[in-house]
């Protein structure tokens, strides 16, 4: 069974553009991607779109369907009303490069800035050893695909560009609790980088990055939330303050 869909897709580049109104067919169990594809076909061969796997495991599809940053590829058209008008546009946060397609170079800038797993010293590659609850606890973090819809919906650098210097993300949030609680990562300063350099505390924990994560990954409350008491422990315990003072502690 098919219909006729209105689409609004927004057309332009860095300088500018607006929304196109388009009329295409939509077919029983299509995903927004579908469409996408069959608009490109059909009407408007220049769209400019990314897109890889069309499975939900790539990352590369991220848009805002209807407002809400979505992956095209796993956004079923029986989610909407045949005769609603369904806007896709780019993902708001980051700077256009020509329609759906965006810069999300930002990120990886914030990855590189991302001090890496430090493994222990005295161990050689092989010996490493960690209990299960361990594995099993920084494994829900590893399921990123790196979308970017949780630093797209973020309100810290949404609607504030001049954040963005001093704010890694929701993203790296999860990359730094990960390696803060893994129990082999020798950098003990952590926690610090998150307070100083990381921007952690800019963090309002609105869940909003949580919600949009297709991976369901539990953003906040298991990676965000704990490193603010991280940060909060290490910076206003007045036991960890006292063992500054006496040289107990180094940092």
């Amino acid at each position: 069974m098919s219909y006729d869909a209105r689409f609004r897709v927004w057309r332009g580049n860095g300088d500018g553009g607006e929304l196109v109104d388009y009329t295409v067919e939509v077919n029983e169990g299509e995903v927004v991607l579908d469409i996408i594809h069959r608009l490109q076909a059909t009407q408007a061969g220049d769209l400019a779109v990314r897109w890889n796997c069309k499975a939900g495991k790539c990352g590369s599809c991220s848009a805002e369907v209807n407002g809400m940053p979505r992956l095209m590829c796993m956004t079923r058209m029986s989610t909407f009303a045949e005769d609603e008008t369904v806007t896709v546009t780019p993902m708001r946060t980051f700077p256009v490069i020509r329609d759906l397609v965006t810069d999300v170079s930002f990120n990886y800038e914030k990855a590189r800035q991302m001090p890496s797993f430090e493994p222990p010293p005295g161990l050689a590659h092989g010996e490493y050893r960690m209990a299960q609850v361990d594995v099993e606890r920084s494994q829900e973090f590893r399921k990123c695909i790196e979308c970017f819809l949780c630093q797209d919906t973020c309100h810290v650098v949404r609607d504030h560009e001049d954040n963005k210097d001093a704010f890694a993300g929701p993203r790296f949030f999860i990359r730094a609790a990960e390696l803060d609680m893994h129990p082999l990562d020798a950098r003990t300063d952590r926690v610090q980088l998150a307070r100083t350099e990381q921007g952690i505390g800019l963090c309002n924990i609105t869940k909003c990055c949580t919600q949009v994560c297709p991976e369901h990954i539990a953003i906040t409350d298991n990676a965000i939330i704990p490193m603010k008491e991280r940060v909060a422990g290490d910076r206003y315990d007045p036991l960890v303050w006292l063992g500054r003072k006496i040289g107990l502690r180094k940092t």
